[in-house]
């Protein structure tokens, strides 16, 4: 299982008439999440697009405990539990600087080929990187 952690603080722009964060808004931060997860293992969306490999997202969730505000300081947990094939599985849990769970989401997004339009599999790169958080110690 592969983690990683990244703060994001969120911005009045982002906030509703109630001043919690619109709630639309939590899957760009999800995507914060995941790009810098993929970041911190030496790969990025740029690199796959401009090797020919995009990743949709197929599918999205999440479960709200509690509000986040404007300028509250978010820690965005994301989690690759499994290694990836032609799709991956993204878990999230975002916390507030109290600690305090505030959602739980998932993602799974599918390795596609972009001249093609149809789904390949993970590049070797990529799950050459990845594996040794998925081998048994």
């Amino acid at each position: 299982m592969f983690k990683s952690e990244t703060s994001l603080r969120v911005r009045y722009a982002e906030t509703d008439r109630m001043g919690y964060v619109y709630y639309g808004n939590y899957a760009g931060y999800y995507e914060v999440g995941r790009v810098e997860a993929l970041r911190s293992l030496g790969m990025s969306y740029r690199e796959m697009e401009d090797s020919g490999i995009m990743l949709p997202v197929l599918n999205y969730s999440i479960k709200y405990y509690k509000p986040s505000f404007y300028d509250d300081l978010l820690t965005i947990q994301t989690t690759i539990p499994e290694l990836p094939t032609t799709r991956i599985k993204f878990l999230y849990k975002m916390y507030n600087t109290e600690n305090v769970l505030l959602n739980e989401g998932e993602t799974t997004l599918v390795f596609v080929n972009i001249k093609t339009g149809k789904p390949c599999h993970a590049p070797a790169d990529f799950i050459e990187k990845m594996t040794p958080f998925f081998t048994s110690k």
